[in-house]
């Protein structure tokens, strides 16, 4: 099939927050975009705009609709929330940094749900969900933009591409405003993975 007639995914992070320029896990916590983020998420849109998307989609919290913005305002597209898309719950983690996680759970990386957050499992199946409906509406050589977060987006891809999620640590951490394109020829799958962590220099 040619590359014209493929289906498009593209799987967006959201820019970056105060609370990720001070390396402190944000989980759900609704944190909205740092100068910085809107910079980059500004960048990502003209970039992603012009795949000529047909559809897009973001996460509720405020970080990923602030940065879905930028790609609505240049392809006239309205975003469409989904809190499927959230990122994962890290329950008592949440708002700390490494140093902090270390001194209260005597690790840096506790099992999130024996912390009151989510397993990698439950937010795989509920992000990749998200991603089948999105890619499931489209036709052959449209394009959804997808605005998420870092971990709900290798988790979720994961599991779309029928990868265990226990190995998308190999994919590496999402940059902010980073994102990875998947392609597929019918609208139920499979979905391959082309790129990974592309992003856009600011100046």
């Amino acid at each position: 099939m040619s590359a014209e007639a493929l289906r498009r995914l593209l799987l967006l992070r959201h820019g970056e927050t105060p609370w990720n320029a001070e390396l402190r896990w944000q989980g759900q916590t609704d944190i909205e975009l740092s100068e910085t983020g809107h910079l980059q998420a500004k960048g990502a849109a003209t970039v992603l705009a012009g795949y000529e998307p047909v559809a897009l989609w973001c996460s509720d919290l405020a970080r990923a609709a602030q940065t879905a913005a930028y790609v609505a305002e240049l392809t006239g597209l309205p975003a469409r929330p989904d809190a499927r898309l959230r990122e994962t719950s890290a329950g008592e983690v949440e708002g700390l940094t490494a140093d902090e996680i270390l001194v209260r759970f005597g690790t840096t990386r506790p099992e999130l749900g024996a912390v009151g957050g989510e397993s990698a499992d439950v937010v795989a199946d509920r992000v990749a969900g998200a991603l089948r409906e999105a890619g499931a509406a489209l036709a052959p050589g449209e394009t959804a933009v997808v605005v998420s977060h870092g971990t709900a987006i290798r988790h979720g891809l994961s599991r779309l591409v029928g990868w265990p999620v226990s190995a998308d640590g190999a994919l590496g951490v999402l940059a902010n405003c980073g994102w990875a394109e998947l392609v597929s020829e019918a609208p139920d799958g499979p979905w391959r993975l082309t790129t990974y962590n592309r992003q856009t220099p600011i100046s």
